[in-house]
């Protein structure tokens, strides 16, 4: 369902009602649709074995995969030194961007990087083709691709 804000404390959208609650996020967040065919893709990607990544395990390829084709690192700051004890100062850190904080052109772009590279590194499964079927047929229904 999608619900446009018209105006403060106004909302039109299809199928609402009255008294009932919908979740409301900003446009520039990701979707479920995108967090279900990132982490699709992933997991094909790792079972597939195609990659030439240096992974022990699937979070840790999940991780390089975020860090090489994904939004890579964010900065933050902390208060704690490397063994837990209070800094006076606070240092500059750098970690994984985690998906849940990518927008949705994060998102985008991650997915098609992605998927560009598991064609350029072969893999040719089953599974990997009904994603990408999958999300074709759900962006077609969100577009009108009729010629005019």
């Amino acid at each position: 369902m999608v619900i446009y804000v018209t105006e403060p404390n106004t909302f039109v959208g299809d199928d609402l009602v009255p008294g009932e609650e919908y979740e409301v996020r900003p446009t520039d967040t990701g979707t479920e649709r995108q967090n279900r065919a990132w982490h699709a893709l992933l997991q094909e990607y790792w079972v597939s074995g195609c990659h030439s990544y240096n992974a022990i395990s699937f979070p840790h390829f999940r991780e390089l995969i975020k860090l090489y084709l994904g939004a890579g690192e964010e900065k933050y700051y902390s208060l704690l030194d490397d063994s837990g004890n209070r800094l006076d100062e606070p240092v500059i850190r750098y970690r994984v961007k985690s998906w849940k904080r990518y927008g949705r052109k994060e998102r985008k772009e991650s997915i098609d990087r992605l998927i560009a590279e598991m064609h350029q590194a072969g893999v040719q499964t089953c599974k990997f083709y009904e994603i990408l079927e999958s999300m074709e047929a759900k962006h077609d229904e969100k577009t009108d691709n009729t010629c005019r």
